[in-house]
């Protein structure tokens, strides 16, 4: 039988921009600039779809603002889609996340996290997959003693980032363009049509923000501050993300920025010389920690619901009271991560793998949670919502048809890694057989 002990609500709005910002704001900035560029065709351009990509998180985070309000739960999506669609898809929903989603992103930034912590302390030949398992091991033990010591360390690693971002975003402009030197790219100019590949890149590295919904049965006065933790958060992410680009356009230009691999390195490089480019590497450092520990945070509650819906999991519905946590649900998460690592290890490209591995099953289910607000409107038309998106139905329905555009390209253009995990997510069938708990209980909220 699952314990009795339950969420309680301890987390500020503080906590929860801090959150969402140190899962989104890791190291995708540091990566995809460059392939972002690649596919537009002006300086003008390329700003414009980061801003469009920040116009697209917004309309996504008002429609979960809306579910989170109406039903908070640290189930989060595995809660809106149980109320929408009933039992045996969310728990489709909650096996992909438990097994692919969630360990695959902490896999995913662990392997970033080892690149650049190997620069620093090399370990040998797999000092990049030993990196990534001290980080989310002790990441993991933390967020095990509880609530309290998992988000300040949040607060202290997402403010650390967001002053070392700052200062790649003042490097950039102080540097001078002579001392740097800046590639010319033999790439041609982007072919029609290519803006929406330069789409996909931006999305993914906004990518993260959804995770303010496990949040939900943990905020104060939910109803009303889940609006503001997405909307503070969102503004807080898109603003870092415009300054960072406008910083590598001033210093390397469009041409020079398609043909860097690692944009920020030439900036800091410009500085200071090499000892900047060790510095970048503390700042991607401490901005992929923030990105694991956040990450581990939320996701550990996806597996608490499960395991209150499904008793044949013994111990996973469990919360820990002392440390006000879901104690098991880490240490399941915490041993599936360190398992993908070393699967990763032997793999070309760890990080890239991971990637494959979760985009197409992630993207499935933020469709299906899109379709969850129309669902929900129509079956709880009496129910009171604190919150409701703006110019319905048009919002939400912007927001579904960019999933379904992702879902396609995550299909399309990804490795063989992304079957991998399609095939992971339907070895979870069989859990649509099990039966309901004699008395059906809900996700805690």
């Amino acid at each position: 039988m699952a314990s009795e002990a339950r969420p309680r609500a301890s987390l500020s709005v503080l906590d929860g921009v801090a959150l969402m910002v140190g899962v989104v704001v890791g190291i995708g900035i540091f990566r995809t600039p460059p392939l972002v560029a690649a596919n537009v065709g002006s300086e003008t351009a390329f700003i414009l779809v980061w801003l469009v990509g920040g116009l697209a998180v917004l309309i996504g985070a008002l429609c979960y603002a809306e579910l989170a309000a109406s039903h908070p739960s640290v189930g989060g999506e595995y809660h809106f889609l149980r109320r929408a669609f009933g039992r045996q898809p969310a728990l489709l929903f909650a096996w992909a996340r438990c097994t692919v989603i969630q360990p695959g992103a902490i896999a995913a930034v662990g392997f970033v996290y080892g690149d650049y912590a190997q620069q620093i302390l090399p370990l040998g030949e797999y000092g990049t997959a030993l990196h990534a398992v001290l980080a989310i091991a002790l990441l993991t033990g933390l967020n095990t003693l509880g609530t309290l010591q998992s988000k300040t360390l949040q607060i202290v690693l997402t403010g650390l980032t967001l002053v070392a971002v700052a200062s790649v975003v003042l490097a950039g402009f102080i540097a001078d363009p002579a001392s740097v030197s800046v590639p010319v790219s033999s790439e041609p100019s982007a072919p029609a049509g290519a803006l929406g590949m330069a789409m996909v890149f931006v999305l993914l590295t906004y990518g993260g923000w959804n995770e303010a919904a496990y949040m939900s049965g943990e905020l104060k006065d939910v109803r009303r501050t889940m609006i503001r933790v997405l909307v503070y958060g969102t503004a807080v992410i898109v603003v870092t993300y415009t300054a960072v680009n406008l910083a590598f356009l001033e210093l390397l230009g469009l041409e020079g920025l398609r043909a860097s691999d690692a944009p920020a390195a030439a900036v800091m490089r410009g500085v200071a010389g090499e000892t900047g480019v060790m510095a970048l590497s503390l700042i991607v450092c401490w901005a992929a920690l923030s990105t694991i520990n956040g990450t581990v945070f939320t996701g550990a509650r996806a597996y608490y619901a499960l395991g209150r819906d499904v008793p044949q999991l013994p111990g996973v519905g469990d919360w820990d009271d002392r440390g006000d946590t879901p104690l098991n649900g880490l240490l399941v998460q915490g041993g599936l991560a360190l398992a993908l690592v070393v699967l990763g290890a032997v793999t070309r490209d760890g990080f890239q793998a991971m990637v494959d591995y979760t985009a197409p099953v992630f993207w499935l289910f933020m469709l299906l949670v899109s379709l969850s607000l129309f669902v929900l409107r129509v079956k709880e038309p009496d129910i009171e919502r604190h919150f409701k998106v703006p110019l319905y139905p048009v919002v939400p329905a912007l927001f579904t048809l960019t999933c379904a555009g992702l879902l396609y390209s995550s299909l399309v253009y990804t490795g063989n890694g992304a079957w991998v995990g399609v095939g992971v997510l339907v070895a979870g069938l069989p859990l649509l057989l099990l039966k309901p708990p004699a008395t059906s209980q809900q996700p805690a909220e």
